[in-house]
Parts: C-alpha cells; structure tokens; sequence
C-alpha cells in the first residue's frame, strides 16, 4: 500500500499536471479566437511559444530516454571472452 507521502506526491503531480493542461489548452484552444487586446492575453505568452515550448520539452525527454538507455545498456554490457 502507498504511504501518505506517496499518495500526497501522486495527488500534487496529478494536479499539476490538469493545470499545466487546462493553461496550454486555453492558450492554443481559446485564444486564437480572443481579441489581442483582451485582459487575458496578460496571462500568456506570445502564440509562437505555443510549439517551441512543447518542441523544447521533447527534444529534452527524447535526450534524457536515451541517456537512460545508453547508460542502463553500459551497464549491463558482458565482457568479452578471450580464447
């Protein structure tokens, strides 16, 4: 069974994850059709920020997957026999 402090740190990590959602939705969903000098676009970036940010944050998780492999690969590597 998950402990208290398990189930704490899934909760917020779910959390943050339907706010980060929800904020990256509205910005690429709704804003398009809001006028440009609406109070809201306060609160976001400008629109080209919408595909390098997530671009920038594959390129990332794609580097850091492979890290992990390569390194989980390295270490499980056999010696070679010599005849």
């Amino acid at each position: 069974m998950a402990t208290g402090v398990d189930q704490a740190v899934g909760s917020s990590l779910v959390l943050f994850s339907l706010l980060l959602f929800t904020y990256y939705s509205v910005w690429v969903i709704i804003l398009p059709f809001v006028e440009g000098d609406h109070v809201l676009h306060q609160y976001f970036l400008p629109r080209e920020y919408s595909v390098i940010l997530p671009g920038i944050a594959a390129v990332t998780l794609l580097l850091c997957v492979g890290a992990f492999i390569a390194l989980i690969m390295w270490k499980n590597r056999k010696p070679k026999k010599v005849d």
